[in-house]
C-alpha cells in the first residue's frame, strides 16, 4: 500500500469522492479538530487525543468516530464495520455527497468533541494473553520455508494469534492450504491478516 504524506494526496486517491472529502474535512476543521495523518488516513484530534477519522473506501466514504460507541447516535446512522469484534469505533457511512446532512453530521461531531473534552473514552480491555498454538499445516509450511518462519516470528502476537486462529479456523483441509497459500506473502511482508480494515 502506498504511504501517503499529506490529507490532500489521501483524497486525490479517491477521485471518486474528491469533493465528499474536501468538504467533509471542512466541516471537521471549522468544529475545531487539529488534522493529521495516523495509520495512512487522515486523523482529527483535539488535545493530543483521537476524535475522528476521515476515509474513503471502494463504494463509500465515511466519518470514524474513535468513541463511537459512546455517543447517542439519536439518528441511528452509525455503523460497526466489524461486528463482534470492534469495540468503540463506530462509522457514519455515505456513497454520494447528496447523503451529507451539515446539521446532523455537526450534531455527532460535536457530542464527539464535548464527550472527550470530558474525559469519556472507551479504555482497552487488557486480557491475558494466551499461549500462541501454531497449527500442524501452518508449522509443516513454516518447515518447508525457513523465510516465511523468521517473518512470522517478527510478527507481533497479536497478528501471529490472528493468523494461526484463521488457519484453526478452516474446517477443510483444502481450505487450510489455500489459507496458508493466501497468507505467506503477508506475513513475509510483515502484514497482519486485517491490516486493510486498520486504515480508515
Amino acid at each position: 500500500m502506498k504511504k501517503i504524506s499529506s490529507i490532500e494526496e489521501y483524497i486525490q486517491d479517491h477521485p471518486k469522492f474528491i469533493d465528499s472529502l474536501n468538504y467533509l474535512r471542512l466541516l471537521l476543521l471549522k468544529a475545531g479538530l487539529k488534522e493529521t495523518i495516523k495509520w495512512n488516513a487522515p486523523v482529527y484530534m483535539i488535545e493530543g487525543k483521537n476524535v475522528i477519522g476521515l476515509g474513503a473506501f471502494k463504494h463509500h466514504f465515511c466519518l470514524w468516530f474513535f468513541n463511537g460507541v459512546l455517543l447517542s447516535d439519536t439518528h441511528s446512522l452509525l455503523h460497526n464495520a466489524q461486528e463482534g469484534k470492534t469495540k468503540a469505533l463506530r462509522q457514519l457511512r455515505f456513497t454520494n455527497k447528496n447523503e451529507i446532512n451539515n446539521a446532523i453530521i455537526l450534531e455527532y461531531i460535536k457530542e464527539a468533541i464535548t464527550n472527550q473534552e470530558l474525559g469519556k473514552e472507551v479504555k482497552p480491555t487488557k486480557t491475558k494473553l494466551k499461549v500462541i498454538i501454531v497449527p500442524i499445516k501452518l508449522q509443516t509450511a513454516f518447515n518447508n520455508n525457513s523465510a516465511l518462519h523468521s517473518s512470522f516470528k517478527l510478527l507481533s502476537l497479536s497478528k501471529q494469534r490472528e493468523y494461526c486462529n484463521y488457519i484453526t479456523e478452516a474446517k477443510r483441509e483444502a481450505t487450510k492450504l489455500s489459507r496458508i497459500e493466501k497468507i505467506t506473502p503477508m506475513i513475509i511482508e510483515n502484514k497482519g491478516l486485517h491490516d486493510k480494515y486498520k486504515n480508515c
